[in-house]
């Protein structure tokens, strides 16, 4: 091999973490250098290859950090102006951006930017977007918390692992998305819990207090009223994603639509109005089934004809449990000032004729 190959080769395998390629590489170059009775250069060659451990040091290098296997690491992709939110929620969600956008303002007054954001309400209406569209308009990562390798057997087990994620999430700017957050922030009086789960709970608790106002902690949850007391005041933003109305549901179809190459022959609030009560998720799935049946058509079929199908089999499907417990309750003195400033008819149900055939 000439001897602008074997460089090219080291550099290469270096660049790549190819230990063994390196090292060969390496040993070629020595043998191709006492070839041309380069001996010196070749001894000192040998010489540091036989000093330095290649394949340690590189293994050593590339070991994840303490903490970062418990979190799943994304680039956010959603962005806030793409969601449907009540506008009460999205007001505070910009909020809390702009504290964070302009933090030195703040601090400069003696104050620090709210980072903690407790999102309720049922599955499939946002939560896990709203902590995406955070990071993407902090311009941060979004830590997902793993449970899996979060939560221990032994006795413990848990809350070291949690204060090494703690740690880690301290050494750079991110959202830390903590999913189904009654799994471990779950009532601390249940009865039926272990004293483990207990201790676990006061632990994180403690860690969410003590964590810097740079790293924006979001956590969600379906079952608000499965969490522990003491976790509300932990989190200084408590907002309710609720079940979206038709009018909500119209307007995420009609962005569908908008991507669709052939007229659906129907109107975005008539196929709302068809599909209603669903959550944003369900919606999206069923516009995406019509568009899967369309493309495999391969032209055969209308889109009207196949949402027309797909409208009718949507009654058989199986349909999620209401929730008995309901969204999270505001104060009285919230409720009664809500109920002031809401027009009339702006309620779920309420009729509205629609214009279009």
């Amino acid at each position: 091999m000439a001897r602008s190959d074997l460089l090219l080769s080291i550099v290469r395998a270096g660049a790549e973490g190819d230990h063994s390629t390196l090292r060969a590489s390496v040993e070629a170059l020595v043998a191709d250098e006492r070839a041309k009775n380069h001996n010196a250069l070749a001894d000192r060659l040998a010489r540091l290859l036989n000093s330095v451990s290649v394949s340690s040091e590189m293994t050593q290098r590339r070991q994840p950090a303490p903490g970062r296997d418990i979190v799943l690491e994304s680039e956010p992709q959603t962005r806030l102006d793409d969601l449907i939110l009540p506008l009460p929620v999205m007001h505070q969600v910009r909020n809390l951006i702009e504290e964070q956008h302009r933090s030195d303002v703040l601090r400069a007054h003696g104050l620090q930017p709210r980072h903690r954001l407790l999102l309720s309400g049922p599955p499939g209406n946002g939560k896990t977007s709203v902590a995406e569209a955070v990071a993407e308009a902090l311009a941060l990562p979004l830590f997902t918390v793993r449970y899996d390798a979060l939560v221990g057997s032994y006795l413990g087990e848990t809350n070291t692992r949690l204060r090494k994620l703690f740690d880690y999430v301290r050494t750079t700017p991110c959202v830390l998305f903590f999913d189904e957050f009654d799994a471990v922030g779950k009532e601390r009086g249940d009865t039926h819990e272990t004293g483990e789960i207990k201790r676990v709970v006061s632990f994180l608790l403690m860690q969410i207090d003590q964590l810097p106002s740079y790293v924006v902690t979001v956590a969600a949850t379906n079952h608000h009223e499965l969490l522990d007391r003491a976790v509300w005041r932990r989190f200084q933003l408590r907002l309710s994603l609720p079940a979206p109305d038709w009018r909500q549901l119209a307007v995420l179809i009609e962005r569908q639509f908008a991507n669709w190459d052939q007229s659906p022959g129907i109107s975005s609030d008539k196929l709302a109005k068809a599909l209603a009560p669903s959550s944003f998720a369900e919606v999206i799935e069923f516009c995406q089934t019509v568009r899967r049946r369309h493309i495999l058509s391969l032209g055969q079929r209308s889109l009207k004809a196949i949402l027309s199908e797909e409208v009718e089999l949507w009654s058989s499907r199986v349909e999620q449990p209401s929730s008995e417990s309901g969204p999270i309750e505001a104060p009285p003195q919230a409720r009664l000032a809500r109920a002031k400033r809401s027009p009339a008819g702006s309620r779920r149900g309420d009729a509205v004729e629609d214009d279009h055939p």
